[in-house]
């Protein structure tokens, strides 16, 4: 999904959850990498687990929180910046005060604390998918789903802070 597209969906005085995906970098592009980009009323992140550990302020060793770059898709290549892959938008939650879209937005706010996995980053999980999938599963009526191509979805994910 094009930038400007999702735009349009954005609106500034509602929480919104959009669920986003694209495939992994070459050689591992048979697999789908998610991510979720929150909306709190007009103040937009992109919420990911990506390879490489970053320390600057909102990260949390593998757990990235980022302001920029909503719907872009990943790096085709690990060593290149561009091409990027192309992103597919799959979902979109929206609601006011006191709704689920505001209650998954203030739980993936609160994730740095609770996620048991910033720390940690592998192939077949936990990754990015596998924090996706702990989100999901705490929201089962979101309707989120992921895709059989979402390796680590199915990662033992042990409870912490929920």
């Amino acid at each position: 999904m094009e930038e400007k597209e999702f735009r349009k969906l954005v609106k500034k005085n509602l929480y919104q959850v959009f669920l986003f995906s694209c495939p992994a970098p070459i050689p591992t592009n048979f697999a789908l990498h998610y991510w979720f980009v929150v909306n709190n009323k007009g103040k937009l992140s992109r919420w990911d687990l990506l390879v490489k550990p970053s320390q600057v302020k909102t990260s949390w060793r593998y757990l990235h929180k980022t302001n920029k770059d909503f719907s872009l898709g990943l790096n085709k290549y690990h060593f290149k910046l561009y091409p990027r892959s192309k992103s597919k938008f799959h979902r979109l939650i929206s609601g006011k005060k006191g709704s689920l879209a505001e209650k998954i937005v203030k739980f993936i706010e609160k994730s740095p604390k609770n996620y048991p996995y910033c720390e940690k980053y592998h192939l077949l999980g936990p990754n990015s998918n596998t924090y996706i999938q702990w989100i999901i599963n705490k929201f089962p009526e979101s309707g989120f789903k992921l895709g059989w191509r979402a390796f680590g979805k199915n990662y033992n994910i042990k409870p912490k802070g929920i």
